[in-house]
């Protein structure tokens, strides 16, 4: 069984607190319409503060979409290898051992993807696959972890290496004025995530099941609008309701597997704000303490993209992890509207490993027993 093993994350030196961010508002937009509303949705978001990958006044400034994109590929050679040792480390395991990379990122472009780039200069073996993720948005750190464990359960024996690489400052646009725009500006933060998924061993979120789940006619919800100036990002005022669509498709993925969504020891979740984890709590009639984990990496970091999901089970280590066999669930959600979920039990490296196996085997029995039946 694939177990997620502790991540690694980096975020920049150069930080903007939300009182900095207010103020900026302000004397940026003193004449907007609609400042008010805008500086009311920006307090209300709980971010306390974000860091960036380039000083505030260079983030303000927009030297055009080629020289963003030139600083998106140096940052990201610059800081990713460093997480990635980091996170090879933790799993106890070494650029050798690594039969897959999935790559995801969604505010930068490089073709090749960084993933030939780290083969090449990392030491990483000439047949590693490469699987770069570039269009999923915040729920593309779901789905790295979600075809990790599809890759791992068609080549148990080996090993995938998660890098979400997300600066999310170098698509700040000056002349995007609406709304959504505004409140973007004072929500998303910049950050680097790795995490290792071993198929035997380690210790972490042992994956048992994984599935996605598109809300339908939703697609311009969250969006790119792609200009010569770069990616202008899209947000509609209705993604914060998203949530009482989705929560359903987190019970059945539950149900399937014979948990109730309701009742699970942990919950590592995508934190795009404040009202997702409100009301997803009230949908899964679970406590506001269960999402703590994504909540401090909002108020922390901000909305760090992909990366969220993977800083949030950093926080899980950090607290002592589980117990043995604790059941739980990690979801990202992003454009489309897309939800990528898996589901897993907390394993600690050579402790009652056989138990877990049995229980495993045993749900997927009893899964192809009701599939035959039915």
């Amino acid at each position: 069984m694939a177990t997620l093993c502790r991540p690694a994350v980096y975020v920049p030196e150069h930080v903007i607190t939300q009182e900095e961010t207010l103020d900026l508002a302000r004397r940026l937009h003193a004449d907007h319409p609609n400042l008010p509303l805008a500086l009311r949705l920006i307090e209300n978001t709980g971010v306390r503060k974000r860091h960036l990958v380039q000083p505030i006044e260079a983030t303000l400034r927009h030297p055009g979409f080629e020289a963003r994109n030139r600083c998106y590929e140096a940052e990201a050679k610059r800081h990713v290898p460093a997480v990635v040792e980091r996170a090879l480390a933790d799993a106890e395991l070494s650029a050798a051992d690594i039969g897959a990379i999935v790559y995801v990122s969604c505010t930068g472009f490089m073709m090749p993807s960084l993933t030939a780039w780290l083969i090449n200069t990392m030491g990483f073996p000439s047949h590693t696959r490469q699987l770069p993720i570039a269009q999923l948005g915040c729920a593309a750190g779901g789905a790295a972890i979600n075809r990790a464990h599809d890759f791992l359960t068609a080549y148990p024996e080996s090993n995938v290496l998660i890098v979400a690489c997300e600066f999310c400052s170098l698509c700040y646009q000056p002349t995007d004025l609406g709304v959504g725009s505004l409140l973007s500006n004072g929500l998303f933060g910049d950050g680097v995530a790795a995490a290792v998924m071993r198929g035997q061993g380690g210790t972490g979120v042992r994956l048992e099941r994984n599935g996605s789940y598109l809300v339908p006619d939703t697609e311009d919800w969250i969006a790119y609008r792609v200009s010569s100036t770069g990616f202008h990002f899209l947000l509609d005022k209705r993604v914060p309701t998203t949530m009482e669509p989705l929560a359903p498709a987190l019970h059945e993925l539950a149900g399937a597997h014979g948990w109730d969504a309701s009742g699970l020891d942990f919950y590592i979740i995508h934190a795009g704000g404040p009202r997702i984890l409100d009301d997803l709590s009230r949908f899964l009639e679970v406590p506001a303490e269960a999402f703590r984990f994504s909540r401090a990496t909002l108020t922390e970091y901000g909305n760090i993209a992909s990366a969220v999901v993977l800083d949030a089970l950093r926080r899980l280590f950090d607290e002592g992890g589980a117990a043995q066999g604790a059941r739980g669930m990690v979801a990202g959600f992003g454009p489309g509207i897309t939800a990528e979920m898996s589901l897993g039990r907390w394993s600690v490296q050579g402790a009652a490993e056989d138990d877990l196996d049995r229980e495993a085997a045993d749900l997927e029995r009893a899964e192809a027993a009701r599939t035959t039946t039915g």
